[in-house]
């Protein structure tokens, strides 16, 4: 039978440790005072530091139980397909989920939601037209303001991937999405498996 380990309340350590550092005599610093003269620090009120200590504890225990679980809200999403040209700009809703903590992304919508204040991390990647000229323009989107953008329209070159991302403050109820302009077109790999349009996003700490 292995013996018994004697634990101790960190409260208890702290108190016996703050009883022996004020309890050290420092020598006078008058070389005519006499050796006795040790300041009143060296006999601590043990009365009083327990009761200081117990309601240091209480305001911890105080502390500790009004204090909320930091929530947890990340995902990814993916296209899977061609999507455009439109004749008005579009929310693009992304259908396929690799990850959503928290279901704070709607597929239905192509939007997360903030369901607590916070600052929050997002990126997307967008892969133009194949076979033609590029003609790709997205936006990330703070509920109806544009946050950042890719662009890709000139240039005799197909098949690129261009990605941006952004810190944002939201609060509560604030949705971001990705919008594809009119006439603009984006491509994915049909065979489902490249996933070369995505919607990333996660919360970094609430506020």
């Amino acid at each position: 039978m292995k013996p018994k380990t004697l634990t101790m309340e960190p409260t208890f350590l702290l108190l016996v440790a703050f009883i022996f550092s004020s309890g050290q005599c420092q020598p006078p610093r008058d070389p005519s005072a006499s050796p006795a003269a040790c300041p009143s620090v060296c006999h601590p009120d043990i009365s009083s530091l327990i009761g200081e200590m117990s309601a240091m504890k209480e305001r911890l225990a105080a502390i500790e139980s009004t204090s909320a679980p930091v929530p947890r809200l990340a995902f990814t999403a993916v296209l899977g397909h061609a999507l455009g040209p439109f004749t008005i700009d579009t929310p693009v809703k992304y259908p396929r989920i690799i990850s959503n903590v928290g279901n704070g992304y709607n597929p239905a919508t192509g939007a997360f939601t903030a369901r607590v204040p916070g600052t929050y991390y997002f990126s997307y990647t967008m892969f133009n037209n194949i076979g033609h000229t590029p003609n790709s323009v997205m936006s990330l989107m703070k509920n109806e303001q544009k946050m950042v953008s890719t662009w890709d329209t000139l240039g005799e070159d197909n098949e690129d991937s261009a990605t941006n991302a952004a810190v944002l403050q939201l609060d509560a109820g604030d949705s971001v999405y990705i919008k594809l302009y009119a006439t603009r077109e984006v491509h994915d790999d049909l065979s489902s498996t490249g996933h070369y349009n995505t919607f990333s996003g996660f919360l970094l700490f609430p506020l």
